[in-house]
């Protein structure tokens, strides 16, 4: 597939999208892309900046849910254009979409809507390649209904999905690494979300919990199983992000872990996946 000027795929250099869970402020989301497409550009690493412009899906209806489309449209425009980087936002409804696809490079689909029919059919319809998370109550072989409402709707060629955990008890979520190999059948590049697969979902009461001291165990493991890409949600300090900080990687730790997940990466495709041969798949 190709994807912001690169090409994304299991045979293909692994491709970061990273950036704050929200655009929090101007200065905050330049000077975070600025860092990680430095890092990114050390590291021969193909990266899309990636912030939200609302978080519709916030536990409290009191917390912070971003500046707004428009004022969010306008930062991620200006980071676009100042630092030459391609950038992903997330979208809720149709009206989003057609706002933020005359902006962003890449649109998303959160995990909660990945059903919600009406917004997957507008997302492939735009013309943009879409990041589609699969939910956390959807099995992995659920994703093939999902991409084929896309596909139909003109998304072909076009979709990414992306595991982000599954539902484990209350205010928990647990990775099957074997999902990543089984979405692969969707004949899409499969991405992992390794700072949501960390998520404790509404465990501080109001707000969601994490435990991002896990984040590059899933990683390393996830680049090992062997993905087209890595979601990473990092904060110059997660202590004082307005969300999801808890399981936001630190930004002055990124470069660190980055280049252990693109080592891993490249000996993993260099031997290739001896379990193509045995599944039913059809993603290169």
């Amino acid at each position: 597939m190709k994807l912001c000027g690169f090409e994304a795929g299991l045979t293909q250099p692994l491709f970061l999208i990273a950036g704050p869970c929200v655009a929090e402020s101007r200065q905050l989301a330049l000077d975070t892309a600025a860092t990680l497409k430095d890092i990114c550009t050390r590291l021969g690493l193909p990266f899309i900046f990636k912030a939200s412009f609302d978080k519709a899906n916030r536990s409290s209806g009191t917390t912070f849910r971003g500046p707004g489309r428009d004022a969010g449209l306008a930062i991620l425009a200006e980071v676009r254009e100042t630092l030459g980087v391609p950038v992903l936002t997330d979208v809720h409804t149709p009206d989003d979409v057609q706002a933020a696809a005359q902006v962003v490079d890449v649109l998303q689909t959160p995990a909660f809507l990945c059903r919600q029919t009406d917004l997957i059919e507008a997302a492939a319809a735009s013309g943009k390649p879409v990041n589609i998370k699969k939910g956390q109550f959807l099995a992995p072989g659920d994703m093939t209904q999902v991409v084929a409402k896309a596909n139909a709707a003109g998304g072909t060629g076009q979709i990414l999905v992306c595991e982000r955990g599954v539902s484990f008890g209350y205010n928990n979520l647990v990775v099957d690494m074997r999902g990543l190999a089984a979405m692969r059948a969707t004949g899409c590049p499969v991405v992992f979300d390794a700072t949501h697969s960390v998520q404790l979902p509404g465990g501080q009461g109001d707000r969601s919990g994490g435990q991002r001291e896990f984040v590059p165990v899933l990683a390393r493991a996830a680049v090992a199983a062997g993905v087209a890409g890595l979601f990473m949600e990092t904060h110059p300090n997660p202590a004082q992000a307005l969300s999801d900080g808890p399981n936001a990687w630190p930004l002055d730790r990124m470069e660190a872990l980055l280049k252990t997940l693109v080592g891993l990466d490249r000996m993993v495709k260099a031997a290739g996946f001896a379990e193509q041969t045995l599944m039913h798949t059809t993603e290169t």
